[in-house]
């Protein structure tokens, strides 16, 4: 089996690389007359992560067919690459030949330079890869690697505002009752919110009591119903919210609780919090959604939406390297921070944690409630234009037709029955005397679900019944 090393030194097996998606590409051959066609790839993976184009390797199939003349192709694709893509970007060919078939691997690094263009006749156009695709770069994106190519970020950028006709009381208060300092007027410079010169940075402005910055603003609705269009009041409160990125935090999480319900129960030895929404999974995502939103999209902004049965945020601008977050490893996603001003003085407020875990920690809240399951795990997603987080309300009961839906789907998920039984185990030894209605409404299960449960318990000799079935209890074995 044919091996080549990846850009860590570890071997890769070729069939390896043709299975990836967003950092490869493969091509039967090189295209001469269309050489856009495989160039801009060069340009996206230069834009991006970097990248490795393997020609002869077809497309669809990822049957090696070969290349005839490697040499000779080789020298080709070199002189497209330094004739068509400006600035010229870093890249490395290699060749590797397997049942006696000639690969050609173009390996482009991700530069520092950015925008990498392709330039043809008529033409000068910057890609960059979302998913497994080479898409053009509208406006927006060019001004994110205008930036990047700059070595500037836009929270570090001048934002044009006079430094001294702003008032920062909500950052100075939140210091204090946060990280227990006092907010020194030198801190606005060694915290990047005014740069070398006195001038106001864009972090700066965003932090401002009276943010200037029109973009940067806060829309939040509950809905009537499971959609944004249930009947004949579709919305049954909104609210619209500007100034400082705190006063956007404060206001999203009050509108969350005014929107929202707690619910408890009393244990024999604690009480049981039995919220809608976990607090500290809200918190954590309305921070990552203004913390690393793309402040360049200048027509959207951070949106909360309350639904019966579940909370969405969507923070304008996708994944800040490029690649989908459905498509990885959830927990495994390595912080990179597109505000890194923005960022790092919401960790000095104790927002956050340097280290970048807000993902890990919504789902931990998640997993830490009473009536948690996994098919209520809180969900992730991104495109190009914008990042969706969905939390589910683990007080929502559903329909009749949705529980026998969810039953025949649950038939096949055993982890999840047997998670099931021992919730309902632990809440009889807390509640020896709670009914079948009692355990429906507190671990937001179905009576079928509950019955099949206690019947698995009685089975295994785990509990039975003492007494009526009103005015019973239950016994532990």
């Amino acid at each position: 089996m044919l091996f080549t090393p990846d850009e860590r030194g570890v071997p890769v097996k070729i069939t390896q690389l043709i299975g990836e998606t967003t950092e490869y590409d493969k091509k039967e051959k090189l295209e001469e007359k269309e050489p856009r066609s495989w160039l801009k790839s060069v340009s996206a993976f230069a834009n991006g992560l970097g990248g490795t184009l393997i020609f002869g390797v077809e497309d669809k199939t990822g049957e090696i067919v070969g290349v005839q003349d490697p040499d000779g192709t080789a020298e080709k694709i070199s002189r497209f690459i330094r004739d068509r893509i400006d600035p010229i970007p870093s890249f490395v060919l290699s060749f590797h030949t397997e049942a006696e078939k000639h690969l050609i691997l173009l390996r482009v690094e991700s530069g520092k330079e950015t925008p990498y263009y392709y330039v043809g006749r008529n033409e000068r156009t910057a890609y960059h890869r979302v998913g497994n695709e080479s898409v053009v770069c509208d406006a927006n994106k060019l001004r994110e690697l205008a930036l990047k190519g700059s070595g500037k970020t836009f929270d570090s950028l001048t934002s044009g505002y006079d430094f001294s006709k702003m008032s920062f009381t909500k950052l100075i208060s939140t210091y204090y009752n946060r990280a227990h300092n006092d907010f020194l007027d030198s801190d606005y410079t060694s915290f990047g919110l005014v740069d070398g010169d006195g001038n106001l940075t864009n972090a700066g402005a965003l932090l401002a009591d009276y943010c200037p910055i029109y973009q940067s603003r806060l829309f939040c609705t509950r809905w009537n119903g499971l959609t944004k269009a249930s009947g004949l009041q579709d919305a049954l409160d909104d609210a619209e919210y500007t100034g400082s990125l705190i006063t956007l935090l404060e206001e999203g999480e009050a509108f969350v609780k005014r929107n929202s319900h707690k619910g408890w129960f009393k244990a024999p030895d604690q009480r049981i919090e039995l919220p809608d929404y976990p607090e500290r999974a809200v918190e954590e995502g309305i921070v990552n959604a203004l913390i690393h939103r793309d402040y360049l999209v200048v027509e959207s902004e951070v949106h909360i939406d309350i639904f019966d049965d579940r909370l969405e945020i969507y923070s304008p601008g996708g994944m800040f390297d490029g690649i989908n977050v459905q498509d990885r490893d959830i927990m495994q996603i390595p912080s990179q921070r597109r505000n890194p001003i923005i960022a790092d003085m919401f960790s000095r407020l104790h927002f956050m944690e340097r280290r970048g875990s807000g993902i890990k920690k919504i789902i931990k809240e998640y997993k830490a409630q009473y009536k948690y399951s996994d098919y209520m795990q809180p969900q992730f997603v991104s495109e190009h234009g914008g990042f969706f987080l969905t939390l589910k309300n683990l007080n929502y009961r559903l329909s009749d037709t949705q529980e026998k839906k969810g039953e025949e789907k649950e038939k096949i998920g055993e982890d999840e029955i047997i998670e099931r039984i021992e919730r309902v185990f632990s809440a009889i030894s807390e509640n020896p005397n709670i009914t079948i209605k009692g355990l429906v409404s507190l671990l937001n299960i179905t009576k079928k679900q509950v019955e099949s449960a206690i019947k698995k318990l009685k089975e295994d000799k785990r509990i039975h019944r003492s007494g009526s079935d009103r005015s019973g209890k239950w016994i532990i074995d």
